[in-house]
């Protein structure tokens, strides 16, 4: 009985031998042979065609050619343990199964002891783990441990090894020691990942990470199992399975029902549900369809896959000269049906407004391709013009129009790959105005050439006419250039991402090179026409001055004159009542009269005197008027008594008192000075 390691060598030079990746089944047979490589019985006679076929190569090839498994001078397989030899089985001619023994030149020989021993290659296993909503895929060789798989977890989960625990073995749980190669493991694994310790995500955080996934665009790497070709399409995250099965079928002519998938995630488990909630792996994830077979077909295939090793049969064609049994109907192969047919019209025909038609466009353009394409212009062509080349030199763009044709095998190619891939979109929509127009219809065709006379002239409008079908769909570069409209560059849609992306730049490069000389000829006008304007807004502004500073100086004058006349009509007014006050005063008695006679000295407020004689019968009104008369008048000035102090020209004095009671009885009866001061 072979001990432990011996078993792991035998296993691993049994199945590099075989090629038989299942790890149960390769034990099962060893079992039955006790694990003993030599008997023939083990091998059921494949091991006879994969030495003959062995031998066959030794003679074209070196030793490298095979990988370092079978030496190329004997039949025997060496292990990395102690030089230690396995026998292979020996060719009998007895046996009903062998085959014609070779040549003399490629028969086994006798083991050559100093031989050096061949080292086997490493075995290379495929992890897929699954946490929440992530699937991580991990290569190691089975040398590693099962720590270096969480290690790596580590890196691309951001959760501690701590607070991982990694389940999915089929022996149960293992220490991060353990070394998978002991574990016996097949190529391809499944495992998953438990973090107990960790609070699961919050709704709020996984319904923001749902949207996020549905803004984002999927890069889908699908291989055509039969044909061994690649299609590059991009999707949104918001576009179903389904979406991806019928643009699949568009390209491969596979219908749905008949198409077999692989590399759908496990979560992947409807039809209608959106590339964002499927667990894809983003950016990019690669799957692998083929047409799917019929039940017999099905039933031949697992027959063969009960054998350990594949024999090569002549008649392999064969299986598929009923193709009727395999349940393909007609219609698929003579192709009476067409994706052309099912669709809806990009553009509706006849169309009276060319706002609504694109509005249909770009709807049904997103119902096809998603909703990451370029943001077509909605209007008509003139409001494409006036919006790209019409506004300032700054804001001035490039003008593409998109010509679509459904009748063209490259359209769907061209739409979904390369006019909906996420830098394409991006560039457009920062450097270009996007214009679209279905040619399919003959009336839209007939249409859009008059338009395209009209504003680029007959040249251009033969070049579109001139175009076969399948070289649409085509993209037109427009630059508006002063008082004309240059095409630039015409791009038709057998093309690549990368070369469509440089056509791009380059018409880029020429537009900014003359966007440059506008700018600078806009810029030197808008400079004259602000010098201009500021000059004449100087002259506005000084003529408004001249006109404020004169009709201010006439507003002077006019007060002045005004106040002038005021002043003089009061000093008419004043003089007029001082003469009439001197007209009406008594006359003055002489010093030598009957009556008692009051002789008064006023001062003036300019150190003035004022002297007459009153009768002192006299009221002190006459001498209020006097004093008025000599340009004085009582309601501007005061007459105050010297001694005592008295106003005089408080009413009982002015009016009732004579002159003796209101200032006092004179000691000379015949005279007296005068007491009043005025002021």
């Amino acid at each position: 009985m072979a001990s432990n390691m011996d078993r792991e060598m035998i296993l691993a030079d049994f199945q590099a031998c075989t090629g038989i990746e299942n790890i149960d089944e390769a034990i099962t047979l060893l079992e039955q042979n006790n694990w003993d490589l030599v008997p023939s019985a083990v091998f059921d006679n494949s091991w006879v065609v994969l030495c003959f076929m062995t031998m066959t190569l030794l003679e074209s090839t070196d030793q490298a050619a095979i990988n370092g498994v079978i030496p190329q001078e004997n039949g025997i397989l060496q292990s990395d343990y102690g030089g230690e030899t396995i026998p292979g089985p020996a060719f009998d001619p007895s046996h009903p199964a062998s085959v014609p023994a070779p040549s003399s030149s490629s028969a086994f020989r006798p083991v050559m002891p100093s031989r050096q021993i061949v080292e086997r290659q490493p075995r290379m296993l495929d992890f897929r783990v699954e946490y929440r909503d992530r699937n991580v895929d991990v290569v190691l060789e089975d040398s590693c441990t099962v720590g270096e798989i969480k290690q790596i977890l580590e890196n691309e989960l951001q959760i501690p090894v701590s607070k991982m625990l990694l389940k999915g073995w089929k022996t149960g749980d293992v220490e991060d020691s353990t070394v998978l190669k002991s574990l016996h493991l097949p190529k391809n694994n499944s495992l998953y990942v438990l973090t107990p310790d960790l609070p699961p995500p919050s709704s709020s955080s996984h319904a923001g990470a749902l949207q996020e996934s549905l803004n984002q665009n999927f890069m889908l790497i699908i291989t055509h199992r039969e044909v061994q070709r690649e299609y590059n399409l991009n999707f949104s995250g918001s576009s179903t399975i389904q979406e991806v099965k019928r643009n699949v079928y568009d390209l491969t002519s596979i219908p749905v029902r008949h198409q077999l998938w692989e590399g759908w995630p496990t979560s992947a488990t409807d039809d209608s549900m959106c590339l964002a909630e499927s667990g894809l792996s983003y950016p990019c994830h690669r799957l692998t369809v083929g047409r799917r077979a019929s039940p017999a077909q099905t039933r031949e295939q697992s027959e063969e896959q009960s054998t350990d090793v594949h024999m090569v049969s002549d008649s392999d064609g064969d299986d598929f000269e009923d193709a009727s049994e395999f349940g393909v109907d007609d219609g698929e192969v003579f192709g009476m049906t067409s994706s052309a047919l099912r669709k809806s019209p990009m553009m509706p025909e006849n169309a009276e407004n060319e706002g609504d038609a694109l509005l249909q466009f770009t709807a049904e353009f997103s119902s096809r391709y998603g909703d990451c394409h370029p943001v077509f212009f909605i209007g008509s062509l003139e409001a494409a013009f006036q919006e790209a080349f019409y506004v300032k030199a700054r804001d001035r763009k490039l003008l593409a129009i998109y010509l679509h044709h459904d009748e063209s095998v490259l359209t769907n190619v061209f739409c979904s790959q390369m006019l909906c891939a996420e830098s394409i979109v991006s560039y457009l929509s920062q450097n270009f105005i996007t214009w679209a127009w279905d040619l399919t219809k003959d009336a839209n065709r007939a249409r859009f050439l008059t338009m395209c006379n009209r504003h680029f002239g007959s040249v251009v409008a033969q070049t579109i006419r001139t175009q076969k079908t399948d070289q649409f769909p085509l993209f037109l570069i427009i630059m508006g250039k002063r008082s004309s409209n240059e095409v630039l560059n015409v791009i038709q849609g057998n093309t690549t991402v990368d070369e469509l992306m440089m056509r791009l730049m380059a018409a880029m490069e020429i537009f900014t090179a003359q966007q440059q000389e506008d700018i600078k000829d806009e810029d030197e006008r808008e400079a004259r026409e602000n010098v201009k304007r500021e000059q004449d807004e100087a002259y506005r502004l000084s003529l408004e001055a001249d006109r404020a500073k004169r009709e201010a100086h006439e507003r002077e004058m006019a007060e002045q004159f005004r106040l002038e006349q005021i002043r003089k009509e009061q000093e008419e007014e004043r003089e007029a009542i001082r003469l009439s006050l001197e007209q009406a005063l008594p006359p003055e008695p002489k010093e030598e009269n009957a009556e008692p006679v009051s002789k008064l000295r006023i001062r003036t407020p300019s150190g003035e005197f004022l002297e007459r004689r009153f009768l002192a019968s006299n009221k002190l009104q006459i001498v209020f008027d006097f004093v008025a008369s000599k340009g004085f008048p009582w309601d501007e000035f005061k007459l105050l008594s010297t001694f005592p102090r008295r106003d005089m020209k408080q009413p009982r004095y002015r009016e009732e008192k004579e002159i003796d009671q209101g200032l006092g009885k004179p000691k000379d009866t015949k005279s007296r000075n005068a007491w009043p001061k005025f002021t």
